[in-house]
């Protein structure tokens, strides 16, 4: 069992808190009675079990309410280790373009209705802006909306988040994993830890609970020992495999803007979102880049049914618009916009000699030509591979969570942030606000709740 004094620094107070704010501002809270209001705080224990974004930020949030409180983390691995390699080791915070919440809430395929309440209006992309900002970090919003550091470093973001948990007193504890987790008869959480580099076994007993481990299966074991149910995780986010030699050659081409439609084999449901508008980059494996992951995002589910296999349409050049009666050899490749080696893939699929003059071209291959760079389709034989943020589907049910507080409701001081819950976004800085919204009012919840009901309502 962990003891008080273990904990050492993590009870001091750093900054001016709403619960000190509170006390300032009531004169008839005496000093006594301020003293035992924090010892009674002090004594209890919120555990994270999770040291990503939104482990960190959940933890950070929950002393800034109620410092008192003893917040120790958890993780396995490497503390932000996402954070660390996320977006090409540049990391992409937010997303600056998305304002409103209800067209927030259009990127995230799982989730995208039930985040259109209250959940982005507690902490949204200018909240998290914001507070790294307020933190010293500046941000810069790029053309497509991305969010990184000026830096360019993720470096820069990692330092703040594990420098501020620090100045705040959170216990940051790296190598131990939570195995098992069940409920006292005295309401606690009786939590089992192991450190397998020392043959390690801890049991700990904590008042509030917050399961913030991504997409790993440890969080999934956890929520299903306390009563939750799992949505089966899938891959979310990952490129297109293709079997075209002829394509896999142009490896390197890209394309600034093109419309792709998905079609999978044996499936009715109708997808909107399965039409796509963006960049597309060709690899030696297959197709990429923001438009294809956008696609693979919101056909994460179907996609995995159909053993990744289906057909995509692209039109390579949306902003065109060819009928019977207009001729392509009234526009040049150049004109089009295509590289020349793509354009030579294309004259190889129509079985067109590249050295035969245009006057020599039928109408009819003119057409064809032109029906090709509007729907040119590429059969999909598999996913490539993840992204870097390994973004998946699945997790713990929206349905038995409260969003408003991100509380379970199955078990009370029981808590979830992050991608441990059914949520994922579209590329482009979602997934990380959906980890720094869940983890803010996670950390809100449970700092108010220690505090009790008469401060907490008093508490911004």
């Amino acid at each position: 069992l962990v003891s008080q004094n273990k904990f050492g620094d993590a009870d001091k107070i750093g900054g001016d808190s709403g619960f000190l704010r509170w006390i300032k501002r009531r004169r008839r809270f005496s000093d006594a009675s301020f003293i035992c209001c924090a010892q009674e705080v002090s004594e209890q224990l919120l555990v994270v079990v999770g040291g990503g974004a939104a482990g960190i930020f959940a933890a950070i949030r929950a002393k800034g309410v109620a410092p008192y409180l003893r917040v120790l983390v958890f993780e396995k691995g490497k503390f932000l280790s996402k954070v660390k390699i996320s977006g090409g080791g540049r990391c992409n915070v937010t997303h600056g373009h998305c304002v409103d919440t209800m067209v927030l809430a259009e990127n995230y395929p799982r989730g995208n209705k039930e985040l259109q309440g209250s959940f982005f209006k507690m902490h949204g992309p200018l909240d998290t802006i914001s507070w790294f900002s307020d933190r010293g970090i500046e941000l810069k919003t790029e053309d497509d909306g991305r969010v990184f550091p000026v830096t360019n470093s993720s470096s820069t973001i990692v330092d703040c988040l594990l420098l501020e948990a620090r100045k705040k007193g959170v216990l940051l504890q790296t190598g131990k994993v939570v195995t098992s987790a069940s409920r006292a008869v005295n309401g606690k959480f009786v939590l089992k830890i192991e450190k397998f580099s020392v043959d390690l076994v801890e049991a700990v007993e904590a008042d509030y609970l917050l399961i913030a481990t991504g997409s790993s299966r440890q969080g999934h074991s956890l929520a299903v020992q306390l009563g939750h149910s799992i949505v089966e995780p899938m891959p979310s986010l990952f490129t297109f495999k293709i079997n075209d030699t002829h394509l896999l050659e142009l490896s390197g081409v890209s394309f600034p803007n093109v419309k792709a439609k998905l079609v999978m084999p044996n499936t009715s449901k109708i997808i909107p979102q399965l039409t796509q508008v963006g960049p597309m980059l060709v690899t030696h494996w297959g197709l990429s880049g923001p438009v294809i992951l956008q696609l693979s995002a919101w056909g994460a589910r179907e996609l995995f049914r159909s053993n990744y296999t289906g057909t995509i349409f692209v039109d390579f050049v949306p902003n065109l618009h060819f009928d019977n009666k207009q001729k392509v050899h009234n526009s040049s490749p150049p004109q089009l916009g295509l590289v020349k080696r793509f354009w030579n893939y294309l004259l190889d699929r129509e079985g067109i000699d590249g050295d035969v003059m245009w006057a020599c071209i039928s109408n009819h291959t003119l057409i064809s030509i032109a029906s090709l760079l509007k729907h040119c389709n590429f059969k999909v034989n598999g996913k490539g591979k993840f992204k870097d943020e390994f973004v998946t589907s699945g997790g713990v049910p929206l349905s038995e969570i409260n969003l408003k507080t991100m509380e379970s409701k199955i078990q009370p001081h029981l808590f979830f942030a992050g991608e441990v819950v059914n949520v994922d976004g579209v590329t482009g800085g979602f997934n990380f606000q959906n980890a720094w919204s869940g983890g803010y009012i996670a950390g809100t919840s449970i700092g108010k709740l220690t505090l009790g009901d008469s401060i907490a309502k008093e508490i911004s």
